[in-house]
């Protein structure tokens, strides 16, 4: 077995490496415009399934391709890279003070036998009450140029989020638990201890990797702590 990660964010790549799995990337290019009346869900686990797919045809036999997406949605608008610094600007000032969430979806593919299995985290976010100097001081850094809602939740200096209970590594890109669960629909399991990997280079005490990795019955598709909502397998 082959892993092919379809994605150019060097944060998903230290996040897949936590299991331990040799991996492979290939950059993925795909539109990432919103369909007319799309909803957030639909978004994200529609460009997952699609950057996974789309380099099907530059893999070996045996590969495992991961797609991911990430977005950040205040209501029901989805916020995605910002086009310039003002509208980085406009985005942390929207978001600034109140709650969010941060959506990913993942999808496995193989391409053997076209067996593709999908997942998706919302996790709630709430940002603290920054100021607007802190906003123009982390534009300068051109940080959240290539962020959705133009932050990154790890930035050592902004530092943007406050008290956040859901999964950490979803709202950087990656929920490494729901890999891992998903994983286990091609009876493939971790070559290490992926919470406590994650919790250590995350320096984040999980509340939620345990409901993740054992969900219970058929769990809320409304769920805003981080818990999986599959989406099933096609």
């Amino acid at each position: 077995m082959e892993f092919v990660l379809a994605s150019a964010s060097p944060r998903r790549r230290q996040l897949f490496a936590l299991g331990n799995w040799g991996f492979e990337v290939i950059v993925s290019d795909v539109d990432e415009t919103p369909l007319e009346n799309e909803s957030p869900p639909d978004y994200v686990s529609r460009l997952a399934k699609a950057k996974a797919l789309a380099i099907r045809s530059k893999v070996k036999p045996e590969a495992l391709i991961i797609g991911s997406d990430t977005t950040v949605v205040d209501g029901q608008e989805i916020l995605g890279k910002p086009v310039d610094e003002k509208d980085a600007e406009r985005m942390l000032k929207q978001l600034r003070g109140k709650n969010h969430q941060v959506l990913t979806a993942i999808a496995i593919y193989r391409v053997r036998d076209e067996k593709l299995v999908t997942d998706l985290c919302s996790t709630d976010v709430p940002m603290r009450n920054y100021s607007d100097d802190e906003i123009k001081n982390y534009i300068k850094t051109g940080d959240p140029m290539d962020k959705a809602g133009a932050y990154a939740i790890q930035h050592p200096e902004f530092q943007p989020v406050e008290k956040m209970q859901g999964c950490y590594a979803s709202v950087m890109g990656l929920p490494m638990c729901h890999i891992v669960r998903a994983l286990k629909q091609f009876d493939i399991f971790p070559n290490a201890d992926v919470p406590v990997n994650c919790q250590s280079f995350l320096n984040y005490d999980c509340k939620v990797y345990s409901e993740i990795l054992n969900p219970i019955p058929n769990p809320s598709p409304t769920n805003r702590k981080g818990v999986p909502s599959p989406l099933g397998e096609g």
